[in-house]
């Protein structure tokens, strides 16, 4: 399969020093990306990343910028969102295990991007970040009231009507109503 946004970067090209790279998706990049991740339009998709080479393992620090629609989960009407989001990935040459051994990853390496070969795809990490950073529950300000009128409560509804029955259970709820 081939990523929708693919920046690749050599690793011999890299060193010590952070090297600066800009990058951002072009019209088909972003329509192929908003396919993938089910979004109504995705109108902008940039990212400023620092690499820097440590051995066979490649440091990036970057911050992606992106402008989305989503549709509402309730309405499905659109939902836009500025999106900023700082991030830190390590990129580590791939290790080979046998094929029935069970590879744990410890908390720390998390953010940690397995690579076979000569390259990095630098592309590929920034859409798998976007992926991460949109919001899994877009809501637009139609949504409370669409619940309500289908007879659904939100869960911030929920716990005012659970205050306001406790309320009501007190002993003191006669002297409030005088």
């Amino acid at each position: 399969m081939n990523p929708e946004f693919s920046r690749t970067v050599r690793i011999d090209t890299l060193g010590g020093a952070p090297k600066a790279i800009d990058i951002a998706a072009d019209e088909d990049e972003r329509a192929a990306l908003a396919e993938r991740f089910d979004l109504v339009t995705l109108d902008g998709l940039s990212a400023e990343l620092s690499l820097r080479r440590d051995g066979e393992a490649v440091a990036v620090a970057g911050t992606l910028h992106a402008e989305v629609i989503q549709g509402c989960i309730v309405t499905g009407a659109p939902v836009p969102a500025a999106i900023k989001e700082d991030f830190n990935i390590l990129f580590c040459p791939q290790f080979r295990t046998a094929a029935d051994e069970e590879v744990e990853l410890h908390e720390g390496e998390m953010d940690v991007v397995f690579y076979d070969g000569a390259l990095i795809d630098i592309g590929e990490a920034v859409a798998e970040t976007l992926s991460l950073a949109l919001d899994p529950y877009p809501r637009s300000p139609e949504a409370e009231m669409a619940l309500r009128e289908a007879g659904v409560s939100s869960e911030e509804q929920a716990a005012r009507d659970e205050e306001e029955a406790k309320a009501r259970r007190s002993p003191f709820a006669a002297l409030r109503k005088s």
